[in-house]
């Protein structure tokens, strides 16, 4: 199965092509264009470079969230509307759970991190277990203060992986916990952790992937927030 993998939920964007959970190109830059700009020029070379066309690909695979809102969006759409074009299947994978493959040779613990502001970060633990992540918790916004002692009481230090690593590393250096954190060719997200995650999904259509957010974006809090404050009549 050939699976063209869409990373575009933080700060880089990649791109990646998987057949049968073997590599075959992977395509990534973490600049300050929007990934609306980058995402199908860079799948469209890879493809080329590969001597594949899109109408090759088994399976189209997307990190739906947690993330940003307007990357997650981009990534998203994009799958949607070559998966809807093409009449392929799609599946979306948690942006958490595609960087917990980062730390295959790392483990036990894996501890994806994503900024998510105001002191919290998107997480979501792993150990690795037959060369796979399995799941501890599920995807959940978590205050740095509450997410310290849970990896405070693992039987080992975690290896820190994602945007939000380095606030990470700071918090728990700070307080006397340890950690390893990730060399940066491993520390952002890719869509090859995407694609590897994809692979025990069940595919379904453009119509049923959407986007995962797990929380209201920052407009929206900030509207909630004044109509809190609005007098009652």
């Amino acid at each position: 199965m050939l699976i063209l993998a869409f990373e575009s939920s933080a700060k880089a964007a990649s791109v990646a092509l998987v057949r049968d959970g073997s590599l075959v190109s992977q395509y990534s830059q973490c600049s300050a264009l929007t990934h609306s700009r980058t995402l199908l020029p860079m799948a469209e070379d890879m493809l080329k470079n590969a001597e594949l066309t899109i109408g090759d690909v088994d399976l189209f695979a997307v990190a739906h969230g947690p993330g940003s809102f307007t990357g997650v969006r981009i990534g998203v759409s994009t799958v949607k509307g070559l998966a809807w074009a093409g009449g392929k299947p799609c599946v979306g994978v948690s942006t958490l759970e595609a960087m917990a493959w980062h730390g295959l040779a790392a483990g036990p613990y894996v501890c994806p991190v994503m900024d998510a502001r105001r002191q919290q970060v998107y997480n979501a633990l792993f150990e690795i277990r037959d060369g796979k992540p399995v799941r501890l918790t599920e995807d959940r916004p978590i205050a740095l203060s509450e997410l310290a002692p849970q990896l405070a009481a693992l039987p080992s230090p975690v290896f820190l992986v994602g945007d939000g690593a380095g606030l990470t590393a700071k918090y728990l250096a700070d307080a006397g916990i340890p950690f390893r954190l990730a060399p940066e060719n491993l520390l952002w997200q890719s869509a090859w952790g995407v694609a590897m995650a994809a692979q025990d999904k069940t595919p379904g259509t453009a119509d049923a992937l959407l986007p995962v957010y797990l929380r209201l974006s920052q407009a929206e809090r900030e509207r909630q927030e004044r109509m809190n404050k609005e007098p009652k009549e």
